[in-house]
């Protein structure tokens, strides 16, 4: 039996397990990404452990997400990351430059290299023939001093792909259309491989859309094929030295297959407030809308805006909605302008913003009370948006200018003919923004330049024989990163200051979290959450596991965890214990007084339940299904200590 595209990549990078899934391997990482959102920390990281250069044969540090300089914590942590670039041999990409999904899909993606990001969307050059995972800063920041990457090994869930797109219908439908089918965690523990003739019809950009999403469903990572589509991607960036064809074998078995005929896709939308609350973009229409945004790593390439170029030649956009487009990349801006596109954005009433990530993580854009708002984003987890409640959609960007135009939710269908497009078979190259790393000699000499908005990484003791405490907080099914620890202009300039950023933890679920954990620890008290299903869904930022940590958490018990989310609460020394019997949920309170003995022993004779006093309601059972490796971090303290040790 043959074997499929995941399973080829992994296996030429193996470096320890077994690829049998669920076991967990360790694989060699070729590349790391980083954003500034979660960079400051990863690299304060990475200069922890002691690394005097990179290890990796490519690492790109971006500034996409921080972009508003309202004050000087942005601008500080910018020098930062430039001069920490210089200093340990990495590539620098300067604010203005793109999102970095985008750009490292212009300029770094190689087909059968492997990639991990310290952003969840780092899939996105899986449309490359990339093996490209997301995970917290501090795995990053570990690849990036040349250690393997472990996770558990994923099924691989083979999506076939037949006939092609009808016109007004897009890669993101296809997406959306999946999340329909699989919910925001069908992914959990999996690698979605696109295969099939109906490959051939998606451009580069549109496969990667597609990865990207993918991520909202909970994929450890989404892959398509390397073949003439990626050749020419290539070409187009003057890169085709890195092309090389893969793809899985003729007879490759796959855990699971999935088929969609592309041809009966229609205009999707994700309703508020979850990507995986997906209609009919027919069933929504007519609902008045205030803003319309195109941008995010999603949506943002040039064959995206172009379509929309196009469409406004023929169109105004309604006097009632804010009609706002942010590209993704320098080279897409350059590109769209040189064919004639931006001209008619902005004669038909479109905002341009810079390339960047702006209101998809809360940095600005925030929509009207009460108003509804279309984006082409990633995400419409409650109050990401910057306004509570908001109403957010996710769509296409065919919906989405369709809808601008019209004023209300609109099939894009209803405009007529779909416009031509034509991309260029080599693009403008304008890489001013990014910076390559020194040679080591003059990178020795710089001096790294650090605002007094970034704060020294404080120590994290080792895990106790007991834990005695109180389960502060008890929260509901998807509990997202964005509840835990929330995004947006005031808090994400305070990423790299940790007791700064701290007091924000739960902010939009219990705005006195913070004061009642850091109570309990000076009392010499642990602090537990609970949790339901899929907790820590959405963002990779390790903020999410690290913050909650400095106020004194050491346990998580859920009904089961995101992946990503469920190593970051490893590698700070947070125990994520799941439930033996569900049922126990239902018993638990916020309020409730735990202990747990004989911690440090069981942990380290590998036993995988742990026995929960809960005062006044008897015992209860969790289970701790951890690794060799696992247990050896969570008995450190965290994954720094280990590699101290």
């Amino acid at each position: 039996m043959g074997m499929n595209l995941t399973q080829k990549i992994i296996s030429a990078h193996l470096v320890a397990g077994k690829m049998n899934p669920g076991e967990e391997i360790a694989i060699r990482i070729d590349q790391t990404l980083t954003q500034d959102a979660t960079g400051t920390m990863s690299y304060l990281e990475f200069e922890a452990i002691g690394i005097d250069r990179v290890k990796t044969e490519l690492s790109v540090s971006y500034v996409d997400h921080n972009l508003l300089q309202t004050d000087f914590k942005n601008a500080d942590d910018h020098l930062f990351l430039q001069t920490i670039a210089m200093r340990y041999g990495i590539w620098f990409s300067k604010p203005g430059n793109g999102i970095c999904h985008q750009v490292h899909l212009e300029r770094f993606a190689v087909p059968g290299k492997t990639l991990i990001g310290s952003d969840s969307h780092t899939p996105t050059a899986g449309g490359c023939g990339m093996l490209a995972i997301g995970a917290g800063g501090l795995d990053v920041a570990m690849a990036m001093a040349g250690k393997p990457f472990f996770l558990r090994m994923p099924k691989v869930v083979g999506v076939y792909l037949f006939n092609r797109l009808n016109p007004w219908v897009s890669a993101r439908d296809v997406a959306l259309y999946l999340l329909s089918l699989l919910t925001v965690k069908g992914g959990l523990g999996k690698v979605l491989e696109y295969f099939g003739e109906g490959v051939k019809t998606l451009s580069v950009p549109e496969r990667a859309t597609i990865c990207n999403l993918g991520t909202e469903m909970g994929a450890t990572t989404s892959l398509f094929p390397s073949d003439e589509i990626t050749q020419a991607w290539l070409i187009a960036q003057g890169r085709e030295q890195d092309f090389i064809p893969l793809a899985g074998d003729a007879d490759a078995r796959y855990d699971e297959i999935i088929e969609i005929d592309l041809s009966k896709i229609e205009p999707l939308c994700a309703c508020p407030s979850s990507p995986d609350n997906v209609k009919r973009v027919s069933e929504e229409a007519g609902k008045p809308v205030f803003q319309v945004i195109i941008g995010s790593c999603a949506n943002s390439s040039l064959k995206d805006l172009m379509v929309v170029s196009k469409v406004m030649e023929r169109y105004k956009t309604h006097p009632m909605v804010s009609f706002e487009i942010n590209p993704g990349s320098l080279q897409v801006l350059e590109n769209l302008t040189a064919l004639s596109g931006l001209r008619s954005l902005l004669e038909g009433g479109v905002r341009i913003h810079q390339s960047g990530c702006l209101g998809c993580i809360g940095m600005g854009q925030a929509p009207p009370t009460n108003a509804i708002s279309l984006r082409t984003f990633t995400r419409n987890f409650p109050g990401r948006s910057g306004t509570n409640p908001d109403f957010v959609y996710l769509v296409s960007p065919e919906t989405a200018v369709a809808s601008a135009i019209r004023g209300v939710i609109t099939d894009p269908r209803e405009l007529g003919d779909y416009p031509e497009i034509s991309l260029p078979g080599r693009f403008l190259i304008n890489d001013s923004l990014l910076i390559p790393p020194l040679p080591e000699e003059q990178a020795r000499k710089v001096e790294i330049i650090r605002g007094p908005n970034i704060a020294p990484l404080p120590g994290f003791d080792p895990l106790p024989e007991e834990l005695e405490g109180v389960f502060l907080l008890k929260v509901g099914d998807n509990i997202t990163t964005d509840h835990i620890m929330p995004a947006g202009a005031q808090i994400l300039p305070l990423r790299s200051n940790l007791p700064a950023i701290s007091q924000y933890v739960f902010k939009n679920v219990w705005a006195d979290f913070p004061r009642e954990a850091l109570s309990l620890k000076e009392k010499g008290l642990s602090v537990g959450v609970l949790g339901g299903e899929n907790y820590g869904q959405g963002s990779s930022r390790e903020h999410a596991a690290l913050a909650p940590r400095y106020l004194g958490v050491r346990v998580k018990l859920a009904r089961s965890f995101a992946r990503i989310h469920r190593s970051n609460l490893i590698n700070f020394g947070i125990l994520p214990l799941t439930f033996e019997n569900s049922q126990d949920y239902e018993r638990l309170e916020g309020g409730d007084r735990f202990h747990i003995k004989n911690l440090k022993m069981n942990l380290s004779s590998g036993e995988k339940r742990f026995k929960i006093e809960i005062e006044g309601k008897g015992e209860i059972w969790a289970i701790g299904d951890f690794t060799e490796r696992e247990r050896a971090c969570l008995l450190a303290g965290s994954l720094l200590n280990l590699a101290k040790e």
